[in-house]
């Protein structure tokens, strides 16, 4: 059975930085897209960060040039750099992994006060 487990977030000042990890565990039958999606209240889930099945990365605009994704495959983990954090990335961020099943992480709050 496949798991993702996050880690890392909290609460920080506008202008810090925070680190977001997510390990996968099982068995996992083909080369996975990874990525980041977070949820504000009141509104949807939305895109963050991911890296496409060619290898590639889709930052929302929003982050471009704040965060940044990367992964480790060895340890089958992929991890969100937030960097200039605004309180607008105030969220609950998720892990999600598509491969081919689509699987999400538990959620992490992250929390940006002004």
């Amino acid at each position: 059975q496949v798991q993702l487990v996050q880690s890392g977030g909290g609460l920080v000042q506008a202008g810090g930085s925070l680190r977001l990890s997510c390990v996968a565990s099982g068995i996992i039958f083909s080369r996975p897209t990874m990525g980041w999606y977070r949820q504000a209240p009141g509104r949807q889930r939305e895109l963050v960060a991911a890296f496409t099945s060619a290898g590639n990365t889709n930052y929302a605009d929003s982050v471009k040039g704040r965060f940044t994704i990367s992964r480790d495959n060895t340890k089958r983990a992929v991890y969100l750099q937030m960097d200039s954090l605004k309180p607008e990335d105030t969220a609950v961020y998720y892990c999600r992994m598509i491969s081919p099943i689509d699987y999400w992480g538990q959620g992490t709050q992250v929390t940006v006060s002004s």
